[in-house]
């Protein structure tokens, strides 16, 4: 199985509305369908993070829903709306081997 996170670093003071972003997106159905899937958070260090977490059994089936979820008809205005939360981001995609 491949764990993929997205890690994405809070300007400071927008964790509320990046939280109410995701919860947003998860009610329209917009983000991948993975095996599993956690919402974390960090409150440590300069500032908040915030951390989709996904498992996968192979690397297509992510990249299909990351196709999908970047097609839909509400994408666009969403991703720019929450992008004003984000001072940066990163993907990690980790296997999972035990």
């Amino acid at each position: 199985m491949y764990i993929v996170r997205e890690i994405f670093q809070l300007k400071f003071g927008q964790y509320r509305q990046a939280k109410a972003l995701i919860d947003e997106g998860q009610q329209k159905g917009m983000f991948p369908d993975g095996k599993s899937k956690r919402i974390l958070t960090d409150f440590t260090g300069a500032s908040y993070r915030l951390i989709l977490e996904e498992g996968y059994d192979t690397l297509a089936d992510f990249e299909a829903n990351l196709k999908r979820e970047m097609t839909g008809p509400d994408w666009k205005d969403w991703y720019a709306r929450f992008q004003q939360c984000i001072e940066s981001s990163q993907r990690e995609i980790l296997k999972q081997v035990g």
